[in-house]
């Protein structure tokens, strides 16, 4: 997280809090786009009981971390995706009961289950170690290019090796939530979430930028809020081996985004043309704005 805050500028932070149109945009993708997606698939699919209240406690969590770090991979609006994820993880405190409540009625016990506390952790979590990016960027801009590339490959380095052994450790037990349905439902609910957040933003306007971070903050959701609530609200003989499901859906966010940011870069490579990525603010142009108002 101090890599992705040196990609962020406070100047550019302020204007996206001063003109929120893509930040409502973003909020609006993520808590209008993917609890209304994960009711459809469960539907769809004809999921009933605790399978269909799994997928759609996965479909109302707010965005993590990981759509940062896609953010990043796809040439997006750092400031834009943090602010959101801030932003998200902020409201989640309100928007999770209301829409589990909305979307599941009969599930009483769901409401008192959300984790407050663990939404304020991983809001500490983003905040604390962007700041120290930021300040890195502000006063040490010639380092922070390094310090992205080098956090960045840690970072997905991490996401290999935690991968491996999750599945190593939890072993066979992942293969009973590995049916069909289940799996398809994993894999084409974050897809659908990217696809329609890049839509939404296309046609609202967003620069291309920030239509990428949208997508990725839409598609993406808190992975480790899912598995807290399903602890929370449903004792082991309940969920049974459902509880490994949000293992499977943040493996298959993963392998969308991974799609997706191959399909990105062959395009810019074959195209020859240039993205409109983040690019670190020189001394003279911070300064331009305070000259022209004085």
């Amino acid at each position: 997280m101090v890599s992705l805050g040196c990609s962020m500028e406070v100047s550019k932070i302020k204007g996206h809090m001063m003109k929120p149109k893509g930040v409502g945009i973003a909020i609006l993708s993520q808590y209008g786009v993917m609890p209304l997606t994960a009711f459809c698939l469960a539907k769809g699919f004809h999921l009933t009981g605790i399978t269909a209240v799994v997928i759609l406690i996965c479909g109302c969590c707010p965005g993590g971390l990981l759509s940062n770090v896609l953010t990043l991979a796809v040439h997006g609006d750092m400031n834009l995706s943090i602010v959101m994820t801030t932003c998200s993880t902020l409201l989640a405190l309100g928007m999770m009961p209301l829409l589990l409540y909305l979307y599941c009625q009969g599930f009483s016990n769901l409401q008192s289950a959300v984790p407050y506390v663990d939404i304020i952790i991983s809001l500490v979590m983003i905040l604390v170690p962007c700041s120290v990016g930021i300040i890195i960027n502000h006063y040490r801009p010639q380092y922070s290019k390094i310090i992205s590339k080098v956090g960045l490959s840690i970072f997905m380095a991490s996401i290999v090796v935690i991968t491996i052994m999750t599945t190593v450790g939890i072993g066979g037990s992942i293969l009973n939530v590995l049916s069909p349905k289940l799996t398809t439902v994993a894999l084409l609910m974050p897809f659908i979430g990217y696809a329609l957040g890049y839509i939404i933003s296309a046609l609202l306007k967003l620069s291309p930028a920030e239509q990428r971070t949208v997508a990725m903050e839409t598609g993406c959701q808190n992975v480790q809020l899912c598995i807290t609530i399903l602890k929370l609200a449903f004792p082991p003989e309940t969920i049974g081996p459902l509880f490994l499901f949000p293992f499977v859906f943040g493996t298959c966010q993963i392998i969308d985004a991974v799609g997706i940011i191959v399909v990105f870069r062959c395009h810019q490579r074959f195209m020859g043309k240039k993205t409109d990525a983040y690019q670190p603010a020189t001394g003279e142009e911070l300064k331009t704005p305070s000259e022209g108002t004085t």
